[in-house]
């Protein structure tokens, strides 16, 4: 198992520590995970999310290489701006989420910790039409930490010359931070104001960046959050996680990632599936649900039914801390795919009611 250079700062601060995408990662502290989740949603939180990975895209067919193994439109980035997007294999299955950055004379791709070896393996495959190209694993060499909620810029804002509320969503800005050089991103897996930064160095390195946030937050109540609650987080906003909503067996526009899915650009992986999964009709579709029944946590593998007759799978599940009641994402025949429809959750020998809704669920 790997560490992050966070790893000692975690264990100091009584972090519970859990097998996590081949690294030792903190799923929560001794406040607990609801505690934590109210922290970013109301004042400013700090994850530690170097498990992630980097890739380097270099070289005169970066572009090029992108377009094909990604299915957003990364011609329409210009230097500054990252894009959420996704790569798939040629049957349409996704291979992984990822960002993309357009950092000026290259390009970065962010991909989950549990699949850089995965991501990459298939990368290079895809690299092999290309001449002109470099394509280079930095995920061991670079810290991540993501930093939101409503006091997150001003948070950051005391350790940086550089103007944050100027930098849209979606857009970076390299910079010195905390005395360091690094990239800082508008992003943030949370649906919350803040920021993720991206830099270079060992555990003293980091640990000064730690610490130095956390002496600018200290006004704010500035905490640690865990694992546990950046998925609370995550699904009261709907997105997706991968290997629960999103997986080789799903294809983007099923999944509702349409709007990344730019299918009049020229060729890409799994193009003439999604092109013909479009002709034809999608079959299912991920939609978000909530349960009309206390006390019931819809969990990833429940049926989902209706009528009687399964439709469906739960894929991911929790009470949501803000609305006090199960939600969920599931996939379900198209019919029921509509906001207002009337399902049930499988549970227990018995069928709890829900509701299909429109995400975010806040």
């Amino acid at each position: 198992m790997k560490r992050t250079n966070f790893y000692d700062i975690h264990k100091n601060l009584g972090g519970k520590i859990v097998p996590f995408a081949g690294f030792e990662m903190p799923v929560q502290y001794p406040k607990g995970i609801l505690h934590e989740h109210h922290i970013v949603r109301t004042g400013v939180g700090v994850f530690d999310v170097s498990h992630m990975g980097e890739f380097e895209v270099r070289g005169a067919d970066a572009l090029a290489f992108i377009q094909k193994l990604t299915v957003n439109d990364a011609s329409k980035l210009t230097p500054g701006k990252a894009q959420y997007s996704a790569m798939c294999y040629e049957n349409g299955g996704i291979v992984d989420d990822l960002l993309v950055y357009h950092c000026g004379d290259y390009y970065m791709l962010v991909v989950n910790g549990a699949n850089v070896d995965k991501d990459f393996a298939w990368a290079q495959g895809v690299a092999q039409g290309f001449e002109n190209l470099d394509l280079i694993n930095v995920s061991d060499d670079v810290n991540l930490l993501a930093i939101q909620g409503p006091k997150a810029l001003d948070t950051l804002q005391k350790l940086t010359d550089v103007n944050l509320t100027d930098i849209p969503y979606y857009s970076f800005s390299f910079g010195t931070f905390a005395g360091l050089d690094m990239i800082i991103s508008r992003t943030g897996y949370t649906g919350e104001i803040g920021c993720e930064i991206y830099f270079r160095g060992g555990v003293d390195v980091a640990t000064n960046v730690w610490n130095a946030i956390f002496e600018a937050g200290a006004e704010f109540g500035i905490e640690a959050i865990g694992l546990g609650a950046r998925d609370t987080l995550r699904l009261e906003k709907g997105y997706c996680l991968y290997g629960n909503d999103i997986d080789n067996t799903t294809h983007p526009l099923e999944a509702g990632l349409g709007w990344i899915t730019k299918l009049a650009k020229g060729d890409f992986n799994g193009k003439s599936v999604m092109e013909a999964a479009k002709a034809a009709g999608l079959t299912r579709k991920l939609v978000g649900f909530v349960m009309k029944a206390e006390k019931i946590i819809p969990r990833q593998h429940y049926k989902i039914m209706a009528n009687g007759v399964e439709i469906g799978e739960v894929t991911s599940g929790n009470i949501s801390p803000q609305l006090n009641i199960g939600i969920g994402l599931g996939y379900v025949a198209m019919e029921y795919a509509t906001p207002g429809s009337q399902i049930s959750i499988f549970a227990r020998n018995t069928e709890f009611p829900a509701e299909v809704v429109k995400i975010p669920f806040v």
